[in-house]
């Protein structure tokens, strides 16, 4: 668990220190340049990765609650709408205006699409401190930039492109969690 939980602390630093300390972020740039400061930043937030982890795959199976059965389809659905989401905040085409924070929203829905089909533990911390950092982001990112200026939509090109590269890395996604040992598509997971 001290992993898991040191990977969640590490990422939400990183991700917070830039809002809450502007002016350290600033003096770090100063101090290492931009390009080593985004490096230093880069490199934390991978072995942050790492620690979750390690600290996930090594917890004990600890059930808190059982999930739903045959809720799996649900997740799978949710899991969609995340990975276009997260590619939403890149995309160039319609959608991307209707969203201020289509990345962070499709954390949420991610963590959410977990918290749907694992009870244990190690998933309440690793995706319900996934939620919690993003929403805690949002809250950052609106204080500190104000009002939202919608972006003016693009082709609808970019709509299209963005849900091929969705399909294709859900099924990426997909076959990852498969060869793990967590096949997502038997609409269970007890």
């Amino acid at each position: 668990m001290f992993w898991l939980i040191l990977g969640i602390i590490i990422w939400c630093d990183v991700h917070f220190f830039k809002r809450i300390l502007p002016a350290g972020r600033v003096a770090m740039d100063e101090k290492l340049g931009v390009g080593p400061a985004k490096g230093v930043i880069a490199l934390l937030l991978v072995i942050s990765v790492i620690f979750m982890i390690i600290g996930y795959r090594s917890m004990d199976h600890l059930p808190v609650y059982t999930p739903i059965a045959g809720i799996g389809h649900l997740n799978n659905l949710l899991m969609l709408i995340a990975v276009a989401l997260m590619g939403l905040g890149a995309s160039k085409g319609r959608a991307r205006s209707w969203l201020r924070h289509p990345m962070l929203t499709g954390v949420i829905v991610w963590g959410v699409a977990h918290l749907l089909v694992n009870g244990d533990l190690a998933s309440i911390f690793l995706f319900g401190g996934m939620i919690l950092w993003a929403i805690g982001e949002m809250v950052l990112i609106n204080r500190s930039e104000g009002a939202w200026l919608r972006p003016e939509p693009g082709p609808a090109s970019g709509d299209i492109r963005l849900a091929i590269i969705t399909i294709v890395l859900f099924a990426i996604i997909a076959g990852v969690h498969t060869a793990l040992g967590y096949n997502p598509f038997l609409g269970t997971y007890g």
